[in-house]
């Protein structure tokens, strides 16, 4: 079976607690992006996990299509399957490229072995992969809090505008993006801020990482400043970067925003 994970981007993005677990609550915007890996899942003899594409840092046993299939084997007793991941999206780029993969990875495996698993058992699953992976169990725009794992429904749709990603050869280090962080409760609470119109969104709706990435790293805020020199509607790093994104009313000429840096863009559907 094959399915295609996507990535997505952040709309908004608050710290606003450090708790004593040494993770950090925040709220932010989950939206599905449809740039996608291809993810395969067949039932085997032995059990293989195969990447092509894009090279994916760490070892095999660290992958989270690995450690879903492990989950699940270990619970439920599930055969050995043969798992191919040819990444497109791409890693350590705040697009959550990895944690849709492990999502996507438990999504196949409930169809191949018809485990019969809900929603939210695979949600309760994904969550133990990672704070964000829930998110992709379903794929519409949904509110994270907690450490992203709790989600809610939004009604968001941004259908019919231009979305382009921009990422350059830049990796920001979470632990670093982390450190310069005030954990503060916003001004606005988020869905307030998604209720404006798009074109307001310049000013009200924040990154929290912004501030401390873009110290480190100052190409990123060119970048950004590039998006809205070429008619952005709104422009902002996804999770803690290095992704930039704009949202347009009309297709930007990317190639002449293009330089050393990976770069994609679609219409929202």
């Amino acid at each position: 079976m094959v399915s295609f994970p996507p990535c997505k981007i952040n709309l908004g993005l608050h710290v606003t607690r450090k708790r004593s677990d040494g993770y950090h609550d925040l709220v932010t915007c989950f939206y599905p992006v449809w740039w996608t890996d291809v993810l395969e899942v067949i039932s085997s003899d032995d059990f293989s996990f195969e990447i092509s594409g894009n090279s994916i840092p760490g070892s095999v046993e660290s992958n989270l299509c690995v450690k879903a299939y492990d989950l699940l084997k270990n619970d439920l007793g599930i055969g050995p399957v043969k798992i191919h991941l040819h990444k497109v999206i791409p890693t350590g780029a705040g697009l959550g490229g990895g944690s849709s993969d492990g999502a996507h990875a438990l999504r196949i495996l409930n169809c191949v072995f018809n485990l019969k698993l809900s929603d939210d058992a695979l949600m309760t699953y994904a969550a133990r992969l990672g704070s964000d992976c829930s998110f992709f169990i379903q794929d519409s725009p949904m509110i994270g809090s907690g450490r992203g794992e709790i989600l809610d429904p939004v009604n968001l749709s941004l259908k019919g505008k231009f979305l382009a990603l921009l990422k350059p050869e830049i990796h920001v280090s979470t632990a670093d993006a982390y450190a310069g962080i005030r954990p503060r409760l916003p001004d606005e609470k988020l869905i307030d801020t998604l209720r404006r119109p798009v074109h307001e969104w310049q000013g009200h709706l924040r990154n929290d990482f912004e501030d401390t990435v873009f110290a480190i790293h100052p190409l990123l805020p060119q970048i950004k400043e590039m998006l809205y020199a070429n008619g952005a509607l709104y422009a902002a790093m996804s999770g803690s970067g290095s992704t930039l994104f704009g949202i347009f009313d009309e297709a930007p000429l990317l190639n002449d925003l293009k330089s050393d840096m990976t770069i994609w863009g679609a219409w929202l559907r």
